[in-house]
């Protein structure tokens, strides 16, 4: 039976002397106009006040307020009451809300899609009488202005005189709900919320950003759809009154570690095998990979982003492409990452768009203009974002890549909206071959068929290639076999709620330096592989290294001194990166003569093919003018080219590429001419 109006102010000013006394004198002392209440509390303490929060909660908080009024009358005007840990029977789903729940007190769970700008909102307005003088206040509370139609003191109708309005700060936003929560060949429903007053301070801005995973209670209540007429139909939409908001998702930076959690994560760190320990922990259930899980594992902790005083920007996350064999368990590696990364994104090829991946703009119907939506590497801005099956993605696409990787913004100018999001994004790919599955004949490089522009700016590149090999495979046929057969026996060293808080402690806490040692390691690197072969035939260098792996070596070394939870980066540390590059480089960046060249991945083409490009071309050209500028015989071209070694393939291949850019034509079939 719902309770008289004084009969729950009362109960609410009993409740809140009893429980709420000092934090309600501290909210005020402190200028808060608000004040969050555990429902829980408010069930234990009074069933039936509870019963009228929740069927009733418009009417019911507002006696709340007068309860807090009517003892701190003198120092406030307004206050709310926030509520927070409603029960389960409360949930409901943004597809499942209907008529029968308008009015009533539901909390919903979902993603923030847009946001529009806080505005004011009129709550009420005063008007008086211009034949009597009369003060009538009007509460406004839907969309359109209302102003009174009659006075109640003389009864006159008419225009009545705007004396002043009441004014809050409101905003509106669209949640969606979460992929998790439905179910096959769903389309996510949405829903329309308003903000008002303390809700949209910065700092609930802030955790409501789109992207965010939020958790919002409040009251549903009807907008009339106006026709294109003016008049009201009789179908209304649904709009959710927001009453208290919080984020159920964080980056690396926001997640809470308690004092008992932060021992237990110095107590690993402290252990000799901690690094065997998290390789274990990251993925118990793929057989082997020990390299490709180190280098997750230390992407995962990440370097050290800096700022400089001229503005340029150096990036702390490490990019990983790994490119392989179908079924080497590429996408079980990306879904395990998702879920250990706090504020991670899953995407997968034919499914993403560039727009998906980046931003959007949008027609606004619920805010009206045009707004931004924004794509999967700006919502896991501060987290990491996994790209599965990135080769099906089209080539457009993928360009939209480019700045979030390496510069870590995204640019967007359409519809007369320019603006640049934060995507300080860690990024974990993964593609098939060119052909589907890696040719064991053919070198690496030339059958990754991705653009070398956007190869160039993942920090570590590792193939899996699946060879039969008898040993290797009787053991993964077995670890495969007993984890169908147990299911749970592969427990992982390191809880995943543990190591998520570990990763996010490392984040948040350290910040590792270079030391000496370490740079004269990674230094002494980077001299030796750059000067390892001075120079090809004709001259042309081989370069095994450049700069971005200079970068990349020093992510990957403050990274695993962030393992050990160290403030500096030692020798061991640029050893660690030192080895995974090696074994990124070996793989990737081998020509025909066994010698790494860092342009096979950077430019696709390599010094001894360009090599060869070259000698073709001074061929040509040579030909050329001993014929007086006349078109040469392909038979002439291969045969002066066999003279210096290159084989006829070679030569066909360098013939296609020069006339693929422009410097020789073909006037006739099989014969070339120079273009001067």
């Amino acid at each position: 039976m719902k309770l008289e109006v004084s009969e729950q102010v009362n109960k609410f000013q009993e409740f809140l002397d009893k429980y709420y006394q000092a934090e309600l004198l501290k909210a005020i002392s402190n200028g808060q106009n608000f004040i969050i209440i555990d429902f829980k509390k408010i069930s234990e303490f009074s069933p039936e006040l509870a019963e009228d929060i929740i069927e009733s909660p418009e009417e019911t908080l507002k006696a709340g307020e007068l309860a807090i009024k009517r003892v701190y009358s003198d120092e406030i005007s307004k206050f709310n009451i926030r509520l927070k840990n409603l029960p389960e029977s409360q949930k409901v789903m943004i597809r499942d809300i209907r008529s029968k729940l308008i009015g009533k007190l539901i909390v919903i769970e979902g993603l923030v899609r847009q946001k529009s700008d806080v505005r004011p909102q009129m709550v009420s307005a005063r008007f008086e009488c211009p034949s009597c003088g009369n003060i009538i206040t009007v509460l406004q509370t839907s969309k359109n202005f209302k102003e009174p139609t009659q006075c109640p003191s003389c009864g006159r109708k008419g225009k009545f005189k705007l004396l002043s309005k009441d004014l809050v700060d409101a905003q509106g936003m669209i949640i969606e709900e979460m992929p998790e929560q439905l179910r096959g060949g769903e389309q996510p429903k949405r829903l329309n919320v308003l903000l008002k007053e303390d809700l949209v301070s910065p700092i609930s801005d802030r955790r409501t950003n789109p992207g965010s995973k939020v958790q919002v209670v409040g009251w549903v209540r009807e907008e009339p759809i106006i026709n294109r007429n003016g008049t009201k139909s009789t179908r209304f939409n649904l709009i959710l009154e927001c009453n208290y908001i919080e984020p159920m998702e964080e980056s690396f930076y926001e997640v809470n570690i308690s004092p008992e959690e932060e021992e237990e994560i110095k107590d690993i760190a402290s252990d000799p095998k901690v690094y065997d320990m998290l390789i274990e922990s990251i993925a118990p259930s793929i057989y082997g990979y020990q390299e490709i899980k180190e280098a997750l594992v230390l992407q995962l902790f990440g370097g050290v982003r800096k700022e400089r005083p001229d503005k340029v920007v150096t990036r702390g996350d490490i990019h990983i492409l790994l490119v392989g064999d179908p079924g080497a368990g590429k996408s079980q590696l990306l879904k395990r990452i998702a879920s250990v990364a706090p504020k991670a994104r899953y995407v997968s090829g034919k499914g993403v768009s560039g727009a998906g991946l980046t931003a959007s703009v949008v027609r606004d119907e619920f805010l009206g203009g045009w707004s931004l939506e924004a794509g999967a590497l700006v919502l896991a801005n501060d987290g990491m974002v996994c790209i599965d099956e990135l080769d099906k993605m089209s080539q457009e696409d993928r360009s939209a890549m480019h700045e979030a990787l390496e510069q870590q913004s995204v640019s967007v100018a359409k519809a007369n909206i320019q603006a640049t999001l934060l995507a300080r994004t860690t990024v974990l790919a993964a593609a098939n071959p060119k052909l589907g599955r890696f040719d064991p004949y053919q070198v690496l490089a030339k059958q990754i068929d991705l653009s070398p522009t956007l190869i160039n700016r993942f920090d570590l590149i590792f193939t899996i290639r699946d060879l039969p090999d008898k040993t290797r495979d009787a053991n993964m046929a077995k670890h495969i076999l007993n984890l169908h057969k147990n299911p749970e026996i592969q427990e992982p060293k390191i809880s995943t709620d543990l190591l998520k808080k570990y990763i996010a402690y490392a984040r948040q806490k350290i910040k590792p330096k270079l030391t000496d040692s370490a740079i004269d390691e990674i230094e002494k690197y980077y001299v030796t592989m750059r000067n390892s072969n001075r120079s090809d035939e004709n001259s042309v260098s081989v370069i095994p290294i450049s700069a971005r792996q200079l970068e990349a070596l020093v992510r990957l070394a403050e990274a695993s001194a962030k393992v050990r939870l160290s403030e500096k980066v030692l020798r061991k540390d640029a050893k660690r990166a030192i080895k995974l590059l090696n074994y990124c480089l070996a793989q990737v960046g081998m020509d025909e003569k066994g010698r790494i060249d860092i342009d096979r991945i950077t430019t696709g083409i390599g010094a001894s093919q360009r090599s060869k490009i070259l000698t073709v071309r001074d061929i040509i050209i040579k030909l050329s003018d001993m014929n007086n500028g006349s078109a040469i015989d392909k038979k002439e071209v291969i045969k002066a080219a066999e003279e210096k070694g290159i084989k006829r393939p070679d030569v066909e291949e360098a013939l296609e590429k020069l006339k693929r850019n422009g410097d020789i034509f073909e006037p006739e079939r099989d014969k070339y001419q120079w273009i001067s």
